[in-house]
């Protein structure tokens, strides 16, 4: 979730996994094919612990000789952090449902992660699942260190009421391209509706760029990846042109430069906000809101247009001694049923290729997250590349230099930040 993503903000990858135990990653085997009890932690939000429970009490009535234990992470500054140590001792559990993809570069260099190429079946289950977004997944050796489990599409909440007050059609908002977006913003800051059309946080840490640059930029590029085929993409027009209209924004005083410390759409202090599907269920009752695709330059159509997925994924840990068993619940944990009873418990959207026409029942009865099952198919997530962290870290410092702060021009922070990229892209 996004309010989950902002809890735990992976600070710690940035300042110190590359000091634990270095070396390839895991292999499977003779732990491949052993079966028997396995440990599973969970993410600790009330919705997904209540799925994982009745997933783990299925599982276990129909195998007893292979019973899974489950907890939630273990308290500590972040659940990468968590991970990170348990991997170094040695004691990691056999599954992670709540391990981030950027964090998957970083574990696998630890030697704490087992390719789920390496069991029989393992890759077709995987693309079969996902279909063509599971690329997006694999490591630079090919192989999947991570199944693609469940995805927060970035779309743009908006309040209804606002938009009204400030002369703007709450029900069909001009959003869709970059003048469109700057003309509507500038109507809610002018009429006093609200202190901002939108606040993203402008602090420096760097996930950050998740949830202001790389919707955007995945949607007016057409769906490209920050770093590909090792080297940096956003050094480009569309790159740019996202860059330039943040610039505007924050120039206008249409987005704060300071960091507000509690929710700002739901508090009425911004009218509109990049969120994922679980502001459903968070604003539903408090706020009259629509929602709409994140905009570009030339207002590209909705069926057409990318974000970022705010997706967290399932990783089989190389501490597991029975991973034939940890493989299969995997499976399990991920097949139609279960992706079915994540999707009625949490709301958030099943990395499944078939989402919609697999669960028309659920989108009959809850057709406002039906908007997020479509755009769950057209989705980018953050590359998985070597030094991931310290990338985005770049990046983000140079984004808060010219863009929010203006002390340096978009166009040479750019070109800062992707030689730096394609520096720390080929490292190992």
């Amino acid at each position: 979730m996004r309010s989950k993503v902002a809890t735990a903000t992976l600070t710690m990858l940035a300042l110190g996994l590359t000091a634990a135990c270095g070396g390839g990653s895991g292999d499977a085997g003779e732990a491949a094919s052993s079966t028997g009890p396995i440990k599973v932690w969970l993410s600790n939000n009330p919705e997904e612990i209540a799925w994982g429970k009745q997933m783990v009490s299925a599982w276990n009535a129909d195998h007893p000789d292979e019973k899974v234990t489950a907890q939630e992470i273990p308290a500590g500054k972040t659940s990468e952090e968590v991970i990170g140590a348990a991997i170094t001792a040695g004691n990691a559990p056999c599954l992670v449902f709540n391990t981030s993809p950027a964090a998957v570069p970083q574990f696998q260099k630890q030697g704490g992660l087992v390719a789920l190429d390496d069991f029989d079946g393992g890759t077709d289950y995987v693309e079969s699942r996902s279909g063509d977004v599971a690329d997006q997944y694999k490591s630079p050796d090919g192989k999947f260190y991570q199944i693609p489990w469940k995805s927060n599409p970035v779309m743009i909440f908006y309040n209804k009421d606002l938009m009204k007050k400030a002369g703007v059609d709450p029900e069909n908002p001009p959003l869709a391209t970059y003048d469109e977006f700057l003309a509507t913003s500038k109507k809610i800051v002018d009429s006093g509706v609200a202190q901002a059309a939108i606040w993203p946080a402008p602090s420096s840490e760097f996930f950050q760029s998740w949830f202001d640059f790389y919707p955007m930029y995945a949607a007016e590029s057409g769906g490209q990846q920050l770093i590909e085929d090792g080297k940096a993409t956003f050094n480009s027009d569309a790159g740019t042109s996202v860059a330039n209209l943040w610039a505007s924004m924050y120039a206008d005083g249409l987005a704060p430069k300071e960091t507000y410390s509690g929710d700002s759409f739901a508090d009425g202090k911004a009218a509109m906000a990049t969120v994922g599907p679980w502001a459903v269920a968070v604003y539903g009752d408090s706020v009259n809101w629509g929602v709409a695709p994140v905009p570009t330059s030339q207002g590209t159509a909705p069926e057409d247009t990318y974000t970022f997925s705010d997706a967290k994924n399932i990783s089989l840990y190389s501490a597991c001694e029975n991973q034939g068993t940890a493989f299969d619940v995997l499976k399990f944990a991920t097949s139609e049923e279960q992706d079915g009873k994540l999707l009625e418990m949490t709301g958030q959207m099943p990395l499944r290729a078939d989402l919609t026409t697999t669960y028309p029942d659920y989108f009959k009865k809850k057709p406002e997250y039906e908007i997020f099952a479509d755009q769950a198919s057209r989705t980018v997530e953050v590359p998985n590349t070597p030094n991931s962290i310290e990338i985005w870290q770049q990046f983000r410092d140079q984004w808060s230099s010219s863009v929010i702060f203006a002390k340096s021009s978009v166009d040479e922070a750019f070109a800062t930040a992707a030689d730096k990229a394609d520096e720390l892209a080929g490292q190992s």
